[in-house]
C-alpha cells in the first residue's frame, strides 16, 4: 500500500496537469483556426466562448491518452534518474509488480473513456458543430443530386437527377426492378415524385416491362413503389463522430440498405471501440520508454509523448484512408494503429530496464 500511495502521489498531479495543459492547447488551436471566421461574421465573444466550451469534452478525450503516456513516462523516468526504482528492484519488487497499479488505472480509464465518448463527448461535440454552423451561417442543405440508391438487396435501383428537401420532391426519377436472379424486369421513368406525408406521388411516368429481349409499355406498377422515406434521398451529411453508438448502427444500416458507400463511416464506427484502448496501451509504451535517460527527464518525456502521439495519429490517418478507399477492411483501419503500438510496446518492454 505504501508503494501504491507513493506511485499515485507522483502520478496523479502530473496526469491532471497534463490533461489540463493538452486540453487548453487543443481548445486554443480550434479557436485560432476559426478566429477569422468569427471576426468576419461578427460573432459575439460570449457566443464564441460557449462554442469553445462545448469543445472541451472532445479535447479531454484526446488529451487523456497523451496525458497518461506523459505522466507515466515522466514519473518512471524521474524515479530511474533518482535511483529510487533501483532501490525498489533491490528489495525484490519487479517492474511489472510496481507498475501494475498504473495498468489497472489505465484499464479502468479506457472503459471510462469509452462511455465518456458515447455519453458526453458525442452530444457536446454535435452541439458544438451545430452552434458553429448556425453562428457562421454555413450551408447545411440536405438537397441532393445525381442520386443512385439500391434497395431490396440490389433488386431495385433508384436513380434521380435531383432531390429538393424543402419540397420533398424528386426530379428525373428512374426505378429499375430486377427479379431474384437479377434479370431486368421493369423500368419506371418519371418526371417527378412528391412526398405526401405517408407515400410518394409519382407524376408524369411511363413503365416498361422486359419481354422477349425488348421492352413493352405497361401500367402495372407492382414492385415499383417507392418504399424509402425522404431521408433516404437526402445528402449524406451524417458524421459518425457526432452520433452515439446506437445512432451509428441505425445510420450504417441505412447505408447498407440503400447501397451507399459505407467504408469510411464503418471505419469511424470501429474507431469508437479501438481508440479508448490506446489509454491502456500507452502505459506499456511508457514503461518501455522510461529509464532511457537520466538527464532532462521532463523534456525527454514530453518529446517522447509528442513523438508517439504524432506517430500514432499519422498511422491512424493512413489506415483510415486505406479503409475509406477499400484497400483494407474498415475494421483494420481502426485497429491496425492500436495493434501496431501493442507490438512496439512489447518490443520495448522486452529490452526495458528492470
Amino acid at each position: 500500500m505504501t508503494l501504491l500511495y507513493y506511485l499515485f502521489k507522483k502520478f496523479l498531479p502530473v496526469f491532471i496537469g497534463a490533461v489540463s495543459f493538452f486540453s487548453f492547447v487543443l481548445v486554443l488551436l480550434d479557436l485560432l483556426v476559426n478566429i477569422w471566421s468569427y471576426i468576419s461574421s461578427e460573432i459575439p465573444v460570449l457566443q464564441v466562448l460557449y462554442i469553445e466550451f462545448l469543445y472541451i469534452p472532445k479535447t479531454i478525450s484526446f488529451a487523456v491518452p497523451l496525458s497518461v503516456l506523459f505522466a507515466s513516462s515522466y514519473v518512471l523516468s524521474d524515479l530511474y534518474a533518482k535511483n529510487e526504482l533501483t532501490s525498489i528492484f533491490a528489495s525484490g519488487v519487479s517492474l511489472l509488480r510496481f507498475t501494475l497499479p498504473l495498468l489497472v488505472f489505465a484499464f479502468i480509464a479506457s472503459i471510462g473513456l469509452f462511455y465518456f465518448e458515447d455519453r458526453v463527448v458525442v452530444p457536446s461535440y454535435a452541439k458544438k458543430i451545430q452552434s458553429e454552423n448556425t453562428a457562421l451561417r454555413r450551408n447545411q442543405s440536405k438537397n441532393n443530386d445525381r442520386i443512385v440508391l439500391l434497395a431490396e438487396n440490389g433488386n431495385i435501383v433508384f436513380k434521380a437527377d435531383y432531390y429538393d428537401d424543402k419540397s420533398k420532391k424528386i426530379f428525373g426519377l428512374f426505378i429499375v426492378r430486377r427479379d431474384e436472379s437479377h434479370k431486368l424486369e421493369k423500368i419506371l421513368q418519371a418526371e417527378s415524385a412528391v412526398w405526401k406525408d405517408t407515400y410518394w406521388q409519382i407524376n408524369g411516368y411511363s413503365i416498361y416491362k422486359a419481354s422477349d429481349g425488348g421492352f413493352v409499355t405497361t401500367t402495372d406498377m407492382t414492385g415499383l413503389e417507392i418504399t424509402e422515406p425522404p431521408e433516404t434521398f437526402q445528402s449524406n451529411v451524417t458524421n459518425i463522430e457526432a452520433v452515439n453508438i446506437s445512432d451509428s448502427k441505425v445510420y450504417l444500416a441505412h447505408l447498407k440498405r440503400t447501397g451507399l458507400p459505407a467504408a469510411e463511416s464503418l471505419s469511424q464506427y470501429y474507431k469508437k471501440f479501438s481508440f479508448p484502448f490506446i489509454v491502456f496501451i500507452v502505459v506499456f509504451l511508457s514503461i518501455g520508454l522510461s529509464g532511457r535517460t537520466r538527464k532532462n527527464v521532463l523534456l525527454v518525456s514530453l518529446g517522447l509523448c509528442l513523438a508517439s502521439a504524432v506517430g500514432f495519429y499519422v498511422l491512424q490517418m493512413v489506415t483510415m484512408l486505406f479503409a475509406r478507399f477499400g484497400v483494407i477492411p474498415p475494421a483494420m483501419g481502426a485497429w491496425v494503429p492500436v495493434v501496431s503500438f501493442v507490438i512496439i510496446s512489447i518490443i520495448l518492454l522486452r529490452f526495458s530496464r528492470t
